[in-house]
Parts: C-alpha cells; sequence; structure tokens
C-alpha cells in the first residue's frame, strides 16, 4: 500500500535538564520533503509506495484498465451507422487499417485519427481489416465478429489475442478466407484447433507463435484439420537431425521437382 510522503524519526529518550525524557521535537520531526537536496529516483519511489512490486502491480493495473477501455463495444455508433462503420471506426481507432468493397484501403494517422468520410459508407461491407499490433483483446471482438462478409483478417502482433479468442471465430467461419497469426505471443495448440470451424479458409499464417512448443508438428496438424487451406508456417522438412552430405551423382540428392501451389488468397 501506499506509504506516507514523510515518516516521523522517533528517537531515543535523553537526559534534559536533570529529567528523563524527550528534548523539543520541533527540529526532529521534519518532513523529508522540506529539505532541499537533490532525490534520485529510487528515493522518490520509495516515498511514494512500499516497495517495487506494488509499484510493478499498480503500472500493469492502470495499463489493463486502458487496454479494457479501449475495447468496449461501439454500440451507439453500430445503432446509427451499422455494423461495418462500427467495426472499422473501432480498428481505425486502434490504429489499424480497414478495406471497404471496391474501395482503396483506409488508415488511420499517427494520432490515430481518421476522415468522417467512413462514416458515408453505410451501404458498402467490410471485406479486409488489418489490425497488426493493435491491443485487441477477447472482448474488443464484439465489433468484428458482426461483420459477415470480412473475408481477411490479420492480428499478427496483437499481443492480447489467444486461443480464447480463436475460439470466437467460428462466426466468420461463411466468409473468412485468409487469416494471419503471425507473432501473437498468446496463441497456442488449444486456439489453433478451434479453427476447424473455417471451412472456407484459403490462408492462413501461423508463423512465429512463441507459445506453440512444436511447430512443426503443429503446422501438419493444421494442414489435416484445413485440407484447402494453405498453411503458412515453420518449414517442417528443415526439422530434425542435420543431413549427411550426399554424393551428387546420387539419385537421392537429386533436386525434387517443384509443385505448383497456385496464388495465395491476397487483397488488392
Amino acid at each position: 500500500m501506499a506509504a506516507p510522503r514523510a515518516f516521523l524519526r522517533l528517537i531515543p529518550p535523553k537526559w534534559n535538564g536533570g529529567k528523563r525524557g524527550f528534548r523539543d521535537l520541533s527540529g526532529v520531526v521534519t518532513p523529508e520533503g522540506n529539505r532541499r537536496k537533490r532525490r534520485t529516483l529510487l528515493q522518490f519511489l520509495s516515498d511514494h509506495f512500499c516497495d517495487m512490486e506494488f509499484l510493478r502491480e499498480n503500472v500493469l493495473q492502470k495499463q489493463m484498465q486502458k487496454v479494457s477501455l479501449e475495447n468496449r463495444s461501439f454500440t451507439i455508433i453500430q445503432d446509427k451507422y451499422g455494423r461495418d462503420i462500427a467495426g472499422a471506426c473501432f480498428i481505425l481507432q486502434h490504429g489499424g487499417s480497414v478495406k471497404f468493397r471496391d474501395r482503396e484501403w483506409i488508415r488511420s494517422d499517427e494520432y490515430r485519427r481518421f476522415s468522417a468520410e467512413v462514416l458515408k459508407f453505410q451501404a458498402v461491407p467490410v471485406e479486409a481489416i488489418d489490425a497488426s499490433g493493435c491491443a485487441i483483446n477477447y472482448h474488443g471482438l464484439d465489433n468484428l465478429l458482426p461483420l459477415k462478409k470480412l473475408q481477411c483478417l490479420s492480428l499478427q502482433r496483437c499481443p492480447h489475442v489467444d486461443d480464447w479468442c480463436l475460439s470466437r471465430l467460428y462466426l466468420l467461419a461463411d466468409s473468412l478466407q485468409e487469416l494471419s497469426l503471425a507473432g501473437c505471443p498468446q496463441i497456442s495448440e488449444r486456439g489453433l484447433a478451434c479453427l476447424h470451424h473455417l471451412s472456407n479458409l484459403r490462408r492462413l499464417d501461423i508463423s512465429d507463435l512463441p507459445g506453440v512448443e512444436y511447430p512443426g508438428l503443429t503446422q501438419i496438424l493444421v494442414e489435416e484439420m484445413l485440407p484447402n487451406c494453405e498453411v503458412v508456417g515453420t518449414d517442417w522438412t528443415q526439422e530434425g537431425p542435420e543431413e549427411q552430405p550426399q554424393d551428387p551423382a546420387s539419385p537421392i540428392h537429386a533436386k525434387p521437382a517443384a509443385r505448383d501451389l497456385g496464388d495465395p488468397c491476397g487483397v488488392s
């Protein structure tokens, strides 16, 4: 808990005029803040917090409150302008980008401000969203799941996207064709198993997931789970023990023929 700014410095009793008692405490009980001397950062923190652990918890709590506030539902905008406008405003206020059908990409500036012309696209559905690096969490998906025409969704490097978030993406199964989860630190194999509902998915990026213990094996399982989807991730063919050098003339060392994987799903 927070400590007071000033501490009372008690001194042991001393003899005063032949009588046992305390001296005049006017010069002893002095607030530390009244002393004019340079204070270090550690001294300042020690005067305001009992320990550094409390400071750390306080900072984390403030950050989580900010994330929770930023992921509130845009119900007022949705009621007035529709769910596509509400989802677009939510992403743009997080610093992401949106693309309406037959329109150019719309991006917010460095201060997360964007043009009010977005409100004119009430009759145009959102077909692509780039939320790379945005602080979107489980509750913030309430603004994206109603987008029934959404085809491409990028959640790359989103720090708060976890397995619980992936368990809600089944609501986009009818339209979603491309999904990127690259670099999300809180996604594991359990969350990827929830993607079996996305039967229309054509391209899935699961590269660089630190929460996945066996990325090569996981990619194989995801490919079997989504046979019509191109899964981008770890090159599992290069995992395992190092191969011994082979004779160039040996047929085993011959270069295999390249496979035609076709063009990946993309957004112009």
